[in-house]
């Protein structure tokens, strides 16, 4: 009959032998919009707000104009001039404590319903090969970090939002984290960690992140619009495609189209919601 000190060095030794070592210089980074989540995240997040009456009807049309114009003409100057002044303007104001609160809300209500199983599947056998795990994306940094969080990943790198005495300005801190910002601030968070961009993978749906596709070993097109598709192709890069449904024909909408109707559809709610309550104020 084993002792029990026999029995605890087999533990011990099962321990170790179930330990997986970290890879220090290998790392992933996942896109966030239609390659973790389904749809733009940032939507998602305004829908919430908009629940909340943190802005007016009208406020929401601009902000889904500006970002419908910034995704269908790519990153011309004035474009992204565009989509900084309107992509935060909507928490100015706002204590940052309390953005965060409603964005763990908005996370539980909306987002968590949303993430794909496949590109979920694919960042935790990073994290099971004892590699770390980024979410790199233009959505807000808060929100993107509460993502992260809430998925069990390393970290989050995304848009950042000025902040003063504990609100938002409603200005961001540096680019908008997308095309080569995303790439920059890939190519500085390996020079901080002691990353080989060699031995790390990073995943998007998108056209707009080649620069950040580029610089890693392994990259993967995730739910790809049909230009990354094709340019995944012809370098012969790993494609992953984890929609279902209307899978085909989604593959061929613009990323603009998809992120209209999102809009449409958020105005539409408040439109409909607005009638509705008018409706019980006249019955009472």
């Amino acid at each position: 009959m084993p002792t029990t000190g026999s029995a605890g060095s087999a533990v011990r030794e099962l321990e170790e032998a179930l330990t997986v070592p970290p890879r220090p210089q290998a790392a992933a980074f996942f896109d966030v919009d239609n390659t973790v989540v389904v749809g733009a995240s940032i939507f998602h997040f305004a829908k919430g707000l908009a629940a909340r009456r943190y802005f007016s009807t009208s406020d929401l049309r601009r902000f889904v104009w500006q970002q419908v114009k910034f995704r269908a003409g790519g990153e011309a100057q004035h474009n992204i001039t565009a989509a900084r002044e309107s992509a935060l303007a909507f928490i100015a104001g706002k204590p940052v404590a309390e953005i965060v609160a409603i964005s763990e809300e908005i996370y539980d209500e909306t987002i968590a319903a949303r993430i794909y199983s496949g590109t979920r599947a694919l960042a935790q056998l990073h994290l099971d090969a004892g590699e770390r795990v980024w979410l790199v994306t233009a959505t807000p940094e808060e929100l993107a970090r509460i993502i992260a969080r809430r998925l069990g990943l390393t970290g989050a790198l995304g848009t950042r939002a000025e902040e003063q005495d504990g609100m938002f300005t409603g200005r961001l801190i540096g680019e908008l984290l997308h095309g080569e910002a995303k790439a920059a601030a890939v190519r500085d968070l390996a020079l901080a960690e002691g990353l080989d961009l060699a031995q790390c993978a990073a995943y998007s749906d998108s056209i707009n992140d080649i620069p950040m596709l580029s610089l890693v070993g392994r990259p993967v097109a995730v739910n790809p619009d049909s230009a990354l598709r094709d340019e995944a192709r012809r370098r012969g890069w790993e494609i992953r495609d984890f929609r279902t449904g209307r899978k085909a024909a989604r593959i061929g909408v613009p990323t603009a189209l998809a992120a209209a109707a999102a809009g449409g559809a958020i105005v539409g709610g408040l439109a409909i919601g607005r009638r509705q309550a008018l409706s019980r104020a006249a019955a009472g």
